[in-house]
């Protein structure tokens, strides 16, 4: 009954994990960084699959085959069995390693981590993301300076073009990561390493910091949207704009209660009095799909939570918990926030 108990829990486990949304898989790709590491990835399973079955038949063969006695063998000082030892000990080895020595480096040279289109490794970035405890700072710093902008924890790319990103830290060590589009690459703070990132196919791709940084490491996570070029643009140009003004009583409200909160110290939002540097760009929020790092769906209960509790749903962070809104003023906030499209 406990054998049976267990198998259960076993095939069960395996139904669950088959259901799995692959938001983070790196074996179904949406980009050829991501392919080459993936198809590297399954030739190496497999030969090890392979290698793991001649061994395991040499083992059978060694203890199953007929042993004999000292009267029909060579006398065991004599030696022997050097052979097996070169081929099996040496040479396969070596050949095995070098060939998957050969294939890292073909990879590595067609999906090259920043270039521009003529192979030289001196392309400017098309932009910067920066990694906070425990957010991420997307600087859009291509193109003319009044295209530029910044936002917080969601990347837009255009699909089937490739865009080079810089990637610093402002604390400690980060690693930027997602597995649908390319290998992962560290953030040292003081130092810029690059990246190079393109999509095949339209969707949303979610990353993730997979380098140990903090109490709140597991939640700092990072979604890449690609768009078709024509989609990408029109979405750039409308970020490159200042906040949108408020227009309901209730709106005009919630931008007084927000500049007159501590929010405006830390927080900027573009066209307002509000220039904080410390903390994520305000000014287009509410078209961000998520919070707190995409910890939290961007809806209206979760926004009020999080401004008003950040530390109960994320504990350490930088942001406080602000509770001296009474419920009139924190509705205004909110109606505020979520018309900053």
């Amino acid at each position: 009954m406990k054998s049976r108990g267990a198998l259960s829990a076993i095939v069960l486990a395996f139904l669950l994990l088959a259901g799995c949304e692959r938001r983070q898989d790196m074996l179904h790709t949406g980009g050829p960084g991501a392919g080459s590491i993936a198809w590297l990835s399954w030739f190496v399973f497999v030969l090890f699959c392979l290698v793991t079955v001649i061994m395991w038949v040499l083992i059978l063969w060694g203890i199953l085959r007929r042993r004999g006695s000292f009267d029909t063998h060579e006398p065991v000082d004599i030696g022997g069995g050097q052979a097996w030892v070169a081929i099996g000990g040496f040479a396969i080895p070596v050949v095995v390693l070098f060939v998957l020595f050969v294939m890292s480096l073909r990879g590595m040279a067609e999906f090259p981590m920043h270039e521009d289109h003529n192979g030289s490794s001196s392309a400017t970035p098309d932009i910067l993301v920066i990694g906070h405890q425990w957010w991420w700072e997307v600087q859009y710093i291509g193109g003319p300076v009044d295209q530029r902008f910044t936002t917080a924890n969601e990347i837009h790319v255009p699909v089937g073009r490739p865009v080079n990103i810089a990637l610093e830290s402002a604390d400690v060590l980060h690693s930027f990561w997602v597995p649908k589009l390319q290998g992962k690459v560290d953030m040292i703070p003081g130092y810029v390493n690059n990246l190079r990132l393109e999509a095949t196919q339209a969707g949303v791709f979610r990353g993730q910091c997979s380098q140990y940084c903090g109490a709140q490491h597991a939640n700092m996570a990072v979604i890449v949207v690609a768009q078709q070029p024509k989609d990408y643009e029109a979405w750039r140009a409308h970020m490159a704009q200042p906040a949108s003004q408020p227009s309901t009583p209730q709106e005009i409200q919630g931008k007084e209660v927000f500049l007159s909160a501590p929010c405006a110290n830390c927080h900027n939002v573009r066209g307002t009095g509000a220039g904080g540097i410390i903390a994520p760009d305000l000014t287009h929020i509410a078209s961000r799909q998520g919070l707190a790092a995409n910890m939290f769906p961007n809806d209206e209960a979760d926004l009020e939570a999080w401004v008003t509790h950040a530390q109960s749903l994320k504990p350490e962070v930088a942001m406080p918990n602000i509770t001296q809104f009474d419920g009139v003023e924190l509705r205004a906030l909110g109606a505020y926030l979520r018309q900053l499209k």
